[in-house]
């Protein structure tokens, strides 16, 4: 092992003789809502405290915005672009059969690796089927054993399901399966709801790692804040919904292509009402309802973080907080999509701890991929790295946040027939959109971050035909297509 990471692992030497575990904590259309990354409507009390122990990454890129994609790319070490993984259905063996992934990396070399909750994709609205990779863990993945909504509202969706049924209808597909509302604030206990029950069962393995010296690579993955919003009353009653702020910016960036921008999902739930006819208190409830879920899974967190105390391995145990992309809360008139190559989509949060680390509780501004966990992770475990890897560790700036790591971070998304690539360097955000089939230019987009002071980077003008930009435009572009190539 070379490098800065090397610094990092001898400060924790002392504290343990044996290899450093890893808890990889993982939510679900998470955005950068947070308190630790500036947000002031979100209650996150836990995750901010552990933010303080940590390295925050504020420029944290997912390659894929989107929950199988980004997944398989940050645990394969691949881009979607080399992997071709874009969407849903393909289970990550059937496009690269001989993949070493990040847990079975670490199972190779000795960890227990154990998955408990959403870590590669599952349809957690039916729970009925996954895109699982047994060959990562060495033992079955756990799942939640409740259902999806609390008891009231799960009769609602099973009684959907006996008049799909009597009315002839199949479903030939997890996401066929018919679903109950947008939200659910029963008054129950955490663990009668999904994240609660994941959370149970990860105190329960870390309880029984109490003296235990084999090393472990605990991956654990939270359903929220994921459609559908569910989450127990008592974190919607942090929130008044009449005192939130809504964003400003409801529509498609100037100048930027029709397609940029996707609907979303709430048609897909019951009672709900069409994009056209959503009013202001919708909207309100709606945003309730994401930073409730937020709060849910924030105390999950501080629930397991307690655990991994209490079982005597916080020492020795490399802790890694990350969602698996952002989301739209109405940015861009989008209600529940994060599918786009904007700031709002592919930029997330990334908080990383490490035993005897001395920047604790700073952030840093350098470009990061996802794709750069594997290799940052094994590194600081004294592991080798596999070949394929396509990321580059990141473990130099756990000591020097100001050193330097990317120019660039690159995305990709895929609508319809069109496939559009995105790199976002220090100053810009560029964007090209070719035909999926033939690589025919279709479009571009170019988005000015130099003055960006708000929260959450909004792009609002496409510049790419501005002639202000005409020397820009062709290095952005040969940055682009070296970074992820077009055939």
């Amino acid at each position: 092992m070379k490098g800065i990471g090397l610094a990092i692992i001898a400060g924790a030497a002392t504290l343990s003789a044996k290899p450093m575990n890893v808890l990889w904590i993982v939510a679900d259309d998470l955005r950068p809502q947070l308190g630790c990354y500036g947000d002031t409507q979100v209650k996150s009390p836990y995750i901010d405290a552990f933010a303080e122990t940590a390295l925050r990454f504020d420029n944290a890129y997912v390659q894929q915005a989107m929950c199988s994609p980004s997944r398989n790319s940050m645990l394969s070490g691949l881009r979607p672009n080399t992997s071709g993984l874009r969407g849903f259905g393909v289970h990550l063996r059937e496009a690269i059969p001989d993949i070493i992934t990040l847990p079975q990396h670490f199972k190779n070399n000795g960890y227990e690796s154990r998955a408990f909750g959403k870590i590669y994709h599952i349809y957690d609205e039916s729970m009925l089927g996954s895109e699982d990779d047994p060959e990562s863990w060495s033992a079955p993945a756990q799942w939640p054993n409740v259902p999806v909504w609390g008891p009231e509202r799960n009769a609602v969706r099973n009684r959907l399901i006996e008049e799909a049924r009597a009315a002839g209808e199949t479903f030939e597909h997890p996401h066929d399966w018919p679903r109950a509302e947008t939200w659910d604030d029963s008054d129950i206990h955490d663990d009668l709801m999904q994240d609660g029950n994941t959370t149970s069962m990860v105190e329960g393995y870390l309880q029984a790692q109490k003296g235990r010296e084999q090393p472990f690579f605990l991956a654990v993955g939270f359903l929220r804040p994921h459609l559908p919003f569910n989450a127990p009353k008592k974190y919607w009653d942090l929130y008044d919904p009449e005192a939130l702020e809504l964003p400003d910016f409801q529509q498609r960036p100037e100048d930027a292509p029709k397609w940029s921008v996707a609907a979303g999902m709430l048609q897909n739930y019951h009672n709900m009402p069409p994009f056209k006819g959503l009013d202001e208190s919708f909207k309100r409830r709606y945003l309730q309802a994401y930073l409730a879920s937020i709060s849910y899974v924030d105390a999950c967190v501080g629930r397991i973080l307690k655990a991994l105390e209490a079982s005597g391995h916080a020492a020795d145990t490399i802790v890694v907080f990350l969602g698996d992309h952002g989301y739209q809360v109405g940015e861009y008139n989008s209600w529940g999509s994060k599918n786009t190559n904007f700031e709002i989509s592919t930029r997330t949060p990334l908080l990383v701890h490490v035993p005897g680390m001395g920047q604790a509780g700073q952030g840093t501004q350098q470009l990061t991929e996802f794709l750069d966990l594997y290799p940052t992770l094994a590194e600081l475990a004294g592991l080798e790295l596999p070949d394929h890897l396509e990321g580059k560790s990141f473990a130099r700036l756990l000591d020097d946040p100001a050193a330097s790591h990317r120019e660039a971070a690159g995305s990709e998304v895929v609508r319809g027939s069109r496939i559009g690539r995105t790199i976002r360097t220090s100053e810009f955000r560029y964007t090209e959109w070719r035909n999926v089939e033939t690589e025919e230019f279709l479009a571009a987009e170019l988005y000015d971050h130099r003055n960006t002071a708000e929260v959450g980077y909004l792009e609002k003008v496409n510049l790419v035909n501005d002639e202000a930009f005409v020397s820009v435009v062709p290095a952005l572009a040969e940055q682009l297509h070296q970074l992820i190539p077009h055939n």
